[in-house]
Parts: structure tokens; sequence; C-alpha cells
């Protein structure tokens, strides 16, 4: 047995340990020196850790308030509490440092708070508050927060803080990443600025007590020697600052316990370091290496696969998953010819999976990225399948997605007044909240829409000049935009106004991860706005979508990213969009070479192992990308996938053996299915762009024309106004009016002049 060089029974007799395997026992057990439990999926590392903690606290080897317990999540925390307070009973009320890295460290830093040059009454802000305070600064000393807003600045200020670094620790390479060598600048800024505050935000929490244990030499003697035992969850996960904070405290007893996978490392981009578990033997010499491989939620195929997989990585201190369990199906691995087709292809299995008994509670779909769900989503509405986001909204609740959808319902339909007032400043336009009062004011004594309403205002002096200027700007885009959807498709109207408002420029500013999967968002949208032939058709399956709420009762599909679905596990998992640059990802890849490459090979362990019973691969042949459908290739993971664990469907030429000779020769192993599909393929195929750009050539000529729209949008009644009548304007004063031209009138006011207003912002003086 994989566990043979453990002893059989628990020598301790310890009822604690009732249940656990020899490897868990073990861990249990080994309570002095340092300790990393390298714990695969599945292997229930949580029970062990519980029942060491507990073990140790029974034993009496340290009292529960001089344990140190560091989970990632308040829900592990308070999983850990209570299950170890099942455990221990009342004696969990002393645990006072078991919980979040953030959580352990701000108690810490309201004891120490002077040294940092705060008090103990400091504030922590949120990321709102940080980003207000940063424009603040960059605006201050001149910069342009629109080249380079806060949300980048932001972005780097956090990875210098994950890293454990200072204002002055920054090196050149740093210095540069923002505004062109500013990047120290305004680091020190903002940190001399939050001191003033007396705050911090969440990336001083560790830092601060960092800087005093490294500073300070009492300090750090003192938590020596109070924490006898530390112990650490989800290992792998920690960023450099937590782990320079851990391993400090633990420099003298040496007791510390930690728990993780390195081959379940997959949070780089939020500054988690794999190096961190990789060399624990490295950082405490003698360190006890345990491993638990015994996996009990999946089947042996299922392990198989993953363990071959990760297999390919280099980077990795090496475990295999098996089980006692028998049975179950092999991996199947699908091949499709687009998307659309895949998510009828899911659809159906969990149809059928559904009619065979199984709940729909039990079945996920795990993508790797967002912009993945539209087409199941969109399918699921069409054949009644109920199903859930986790960990995000869903696709067409996604801000830039509504914001884009606001545009295209205000091009639609003008009436739209809660369009307007989402977009009419998206992106900044410097158009404020008085500009929009103006706008609605005038809109309610005239009964007419807000769009209209601001096509009249423009053309008065009723706004500053430069509110006028941007105003008058953006009604005569949405008077190109609606000329534009009388000849262009919808989704080549989408692309247009998204780069001509600003909106794609906003979100390419940001340079952050975020931003990129935004971006990737609205790439989506576009693309599924292909399948329509009118902006009407489209607008109205995005409100049937939209009105997908089921009771919170009823079962549903669970759909995700694979990032979020770590830690759970299903009955059924679909793993769509297994594709060379769907994934692994190809933005991922250029990013970070190899080392993003191992990363995206552990996602794809990672998603595998949530899979209970079945685990089911799909790829298309065909993939639209920025509009264009491209030929795709199956990704390099599924021929790493052990061929006795995986089935591969007849419809991939040549099956698994091949890919690889298809990839080098970069054919098209797929061409034969578009003979089984012709109302795909008519006209559509790889390299096939349903756009032509040479319906944009016209739309320069059709500016002039647009204008004269703009001005025509609302109906235009004569004034009741009387030329020579004494009126009042709240901003001008008094005047009397000069010449009228339907509901605009010429004032001579005695102190502001001539000036041209609308008759709803004026009285009649008698």
């Amino acid at each position: 047995m994989p566990d043979s060089a453990y002893p059989p029974a628990d020598p301790s007799g310890d009822p604690l340990l009732d249940g656990l395997n020899p490897p868990q026992r073990d861990a249990v057990l080994t309570t002095e020196g340092p300790v990393l439990m390298l714990a695969g999926a599945g292997t229930g590392k949580t029970a062990a850790l519980t029942a060491r903690l507990a073990h140790i606290v029974r034993s009496r080897l340290a009292w529960p308030s001089e344990i140190l317990c560091v989970t990632f999540t308040n829900r592990a925390a308070r999983e850990m509490r209570e299950r170890v307070g099942q455990l221990i009973g009342p004696s969990v009320e002393g645990m006072q440092w078991l919980g979040t890295f953030h959580s352990i460290a701000a108690k810490l830093l309201r004891r120490h708070a002077e040294l940092v040059g705060l008090q103990s009454n400091y504030t922590i802000i949120d990321t709102d508050d940080q980003l207000r305070l940063l424009k603040q600064l960059i605006q201050a000393e001149g910069l342009d927060d629109k080249r380079w807003p806060a949300k980048q600045l932001a972005g780097c200020i956090d990875r210098w803080k994950n890293r454990g670094l200072n204002p002055a620790d920054l090196d050149a390479g740093e210095n540069e990443s923002y505004a062109n060598g500013k990047g120290q600048h305004f680091y020190r800024l903002y940190q001399d600025r939050l001191k003033a505050l007396n705050a911090c935000d969440f990336g001083d929490l560790l830092l601060h007590m960092l800087n005093v244990l490294r500073s300070h030499r009492d300090v750090l003697e003192q938590y020596q020697q109070r924490f006898k035992y530390i112990m650490v969850d989800e290992y792998q996960d920690t960023n450099q600052v937590q782990y320079l904070w851990l391993r400090l405290l633990a420099q003298e007893r040496k007791n510390i316990c930690v728990v993780g996978d390195d081959d379940q490392s997959i949070y780089s981009w939020r500054g988690a370091e794999v190096a961190n578990i990789l060399k624990f033997e490295k950082d405490f010499p003698g360190a006890k290496i345990i491993k638990l491989e015994q996996n009990y939620r999946s089947t042996p195929d299922i392990l198989a696969a993953a363990s071959g997989l990760i297999d390919a990585n280099s980077q990795r201190l090496g475990k295999t998953l098996w089980t006692e369990r028998n049975g179950g199906d092999k991996l199947r691995a699908i091949g499709v010819w687009d998307g659309p087709e895949e998510a009828r292809r899911v659809g159906e299995d969990i149809e059928r999976l559904e009619r065979e008994g199984a709940s729909l509670n039990t079945v996920a779909i795990l993508v790797r990225a967002q912009f993945q769900t539209r087409e199941f989503e969109d399918r699921f509405i069409t054949i009644g399948l109920n199903y859930t986001i986790i960990g995000g909204f869903r696709f067409y609740e996604r801000a830039e997605v509504r914001d884009a959808l606001a545009y295209l319902r205000l091009i639609a339909q003008p009436a739209d007044d809660l369009a307007f007032e989402r977009i009419y400043n998206t992106p900044k336009r410097g158009l404020g909240d008085k500009t929009l009062e103006k706008i609605h004011r005038h809109a309610r004594a005239r009964s007419i829409p807000l769009s209209h309403a601001a096509v009249e205002i423009v053309d008065t002096d009723e706004l500053p000049a430069r509110a006028r200027a941007t105003l008058l700007a953006l009604v005569r885009d949405f008077a190109r935009w609606r000329d534009l959807a009388k000849t262009a498709s919808p989704a080549e109207l989408a692309r247009t106004l998204l780069d001509e408002s600003g909106y794609t420029a906003m979100l390419q500013a940001e340079r952050s991860a975020e931003s990129a999967g935004r971006l990737e968002n609205l790439s989506e949208l576009s693309r599924a706005m292909e399948d329509y032939e009118s902006l009407g058709d489209f607008l109205e399956h995005v409100s049937l979508v939209m009105d997908n709420d089921k009771a919170d009762d009823a079962e549903k599909v669970t759909i995700m990213t694979m990032h979020a679905a770590k830690g759970l596990e299903f009955d059924n998992v679909f793993l769509p969009g297994w594709e060379e640059g769907v994934f692994p990802s190809q933005r991922a890849m250029d990013e970070g070479g190899l080392a993003s490459l191992e990363e995206e090979r552990r996602l794809a362990y990672v998603a595998i192992t949530r899979a209970r019973r079945r685990c089911t691969i799909l790829h298309a042949a065909n993939r639209r990308i920025y509009g264009q459908w491209t030929s795709s290739i199956p990704s390099r993971f599924i021929g790493e996938i052990p061929p006795a664990n995986v089935e591969v469907e007849t419809t991939l030429s040549g099956g698994a053996s091949m890919w690889k000779a298809q990839w080098s020769e970069r054919e098209d192993p797929f061409a034969h299915l578009a003979r089984d599909r012709p109302e795909r393929s008519a006209g559509r195929g790889p390299g096939w762009q349903r756009a032509s750009s040479s319906q944009f050539d016209a739309a320069p000529r059709r500016i002039a024309e647009s204008t004269r729209s703009a001005a025509s949008f609302a109906a235009k009644p004569k004034s009741d106004v009387a030329v020579g009548a004494r009126v009042f304007h709240e901003k001008f004063g008094y005047g009397v009016v000069t010449a009228q031209e339907g509901n605009k009138l010429e004032i001579e006011f005695e102190t502001a002049g001539a000036k041209r207003v609308i008759d709803s912002f004026v009285r009649v003086e008698s």
C-alpha cells in the first residue's frame, strides 16, 4: 500500500486519531519541529489539521492562546474554529490567534501602532477610499489621471506590499512601472498621507507588522516566545510578505506546521508564490515531509488522469493520488465544431444526467475565463435549464456589459432614461450632477425623455461652455451611432461605440488583470451579437436572459471559474474551452512564460480533481475571436492525460495520439465536421470574418447629417412666451425676450447680456 511505511495502528490510543489514515495520524502526532503536510486534493487535510491542533491542546503541550493558526479566508477560520470546538469543547474560546493573515496582523498592529507612526485606533480604508485618495494625489501632482489612472497605481502598490517592499526598497525597474519613473514618489506620498490620516490599507497590516518585527528585536522575541506552535493552512497560496512574517515568528522554536499542495498553487496573479512551499525544507532544515495521498473524493481514473497531467510540471515536490474506491468512468475528451455546439452538447448531457436521477446541484461547469459563461447561459435559457453563477455576476449583469447594453438600449430607444443616466458620464466626461439636474428639469417641464432634453439644452446657454461642448459631442455621437445602426450589424455597432465612446480606452488604461477580463467580456458581448440580425432582437434576448430569476431552493447547475472552484467538489464536472490560447491562456503565457504555463497546468489539475464521479473535457474546432472565426487546436493538456484514463470521441481525427503531429503541421483536423453541419459552415469557417470594414467607410460622410439629426430628435412646439415679455432666469437674472424659435428664446438680460435659453427655464414677470 502507498502508506505501508507508517504503523498500521494508533500507538497513542488517542480517540482524536480515530478514522485517520496512517499519514494523517503521523501528521497529528509529529508536534515538534518543522512539518510540511503535503496534502493532495481531497485527501482530508482539514481533518488532519484540526486533529493536530486539538491534540496539542488536549496533550497540554500549549495553552490555546499559545498557538498561532493562520488561514486565508474568514470562512476557513470559522470552519476551523467550529471543528476544533467539537473536539476540545470550551477551550476553543481561548484560541485568540486563530484567524486570517489580515485579522491577526490587525490585532498585532493595534498593540504596536505607534512603532510605525500610527495610533492604536487607526482606520483601515477600503478599496474605494484608496482609489479616491490616490486620485487626489495624482491630480495634486499635476499628472493626467486618465493616462495614469489611480487603479494602475493601486495595483502597483498592492504588488509592492505583497512583496514586503517599502518605498525605499523599490529598485529602478519597479520605480519605472508607474508614470515613467514616479512610482516610488507616489508610493511615498501615499504612505505619508495614510499616516497623516491615521489610516492604513489591507496591504499595510502585514507590511507594518513585518517592519516592526524586523526593526524591534524585543517585539519579535515577545511573539517568538508566545507562539509555541504555528500552523498555516493553504501555504502554497502565501505571498512574499506573509512568508517573511511567518518565517520570522517561527525561527526561534521552529515548531511550524504548514499544510498545502504545490500542485494547487494557482493564485500568482494576486501575489501567491509557489516557491514558498517548494523551499520549505531549505528554510527549515530537517523538516519532516508528510504526504497525504489517499484521496476520498474521486474515482481511480480521475485521479490517474490528474496525476499524469501534473507530472509534466518540473517545479513540484511530487506525490501521487490514489484511492481505495473501485470502478467509475474514464474522463471524456469531446471535440465539437464551435462554441454554440459546445454549449448545446453540455446541455444535452446535463439533461440526460437529470433523466437518470442526478441532481442539478451535483453538476458544475468550470471555465477558464468569465466570458466563457455567456454561451452556456444563453443555451440554458433556451432549453429551460436552471443555473447559477458562483463567484461573480451572470454575464449580462457584469458592470462593463451593463454599461455597453445601456449604450445600445439608448440607441434603440432614445426614451430610455435609465440607460441615459447610466452612461451620460461613463466613461468620465466631466458631466456632473448639476448638468444632469438641468437636463432632468427641462425633461420634466417638456415631458420628453432625457436624451431629447439633452439635444435641446446644448443649443442654449443654460450650461457652462465646457459642459455644453461635452454634451454636444455626446449627442452627436449618438446621432452618428443611430445612423450607423441602420446599415451595420449589431456586433459592428457595439465595437464601434465602445471604441468611439472611450470605454475601451478607459479599460485599457487601467492595465490590470481585472480590466483585461472586462475587455474579454466586452469582446464576448460583441460575439454574442453576431447571431442576431437586428439590435432589437438582441436586446429582447437579453431581457429574457435577465428574467431568469428562479427560486433559491430550486436545483441549479453551477457555473463558475476554475479559480473559484478550488476547495469544492461535484459529482459531474464539465470543462469547456480546452484549446490552445483559451486554456492554457495565451495572455497568461505571454506575461509569465514557462512559469505561467506550469500554473495553468496546476489549474487544470485543480479543475479535474473537483470531479467525484465524471469529468468531461470539451474543445472546439473554431472560436470567434474579436469577431473573426479562428481555427483552434486542442489544449496540450489533453494530450498530457494518460491515454488509459481518457476516452476520446471519434470526431477528433486520429484521436489523442495524433494531436501533437496535427499541432506541429498546423493542419485543420476538423474540416470534415463542416460537411456534417452546413448550417454553421456556410460562408463561415477559419479565417472568415463576417463584418466588412467597408461598412464603416461612409461614417465620416454622415457626420454632418448626424448633427442635423441630433437637432431634430425632439419635437419643438412653439413657445407660449411672447416676444417682448419680461422674464426671470435663475442664472442670468431679469431680461426681455427679443426673439423666439420653437421653445428657444433670445433674451437680452440686464446684467448677462444676450443669451439663448429654453423657455422652461424662465418665468414670465407680470
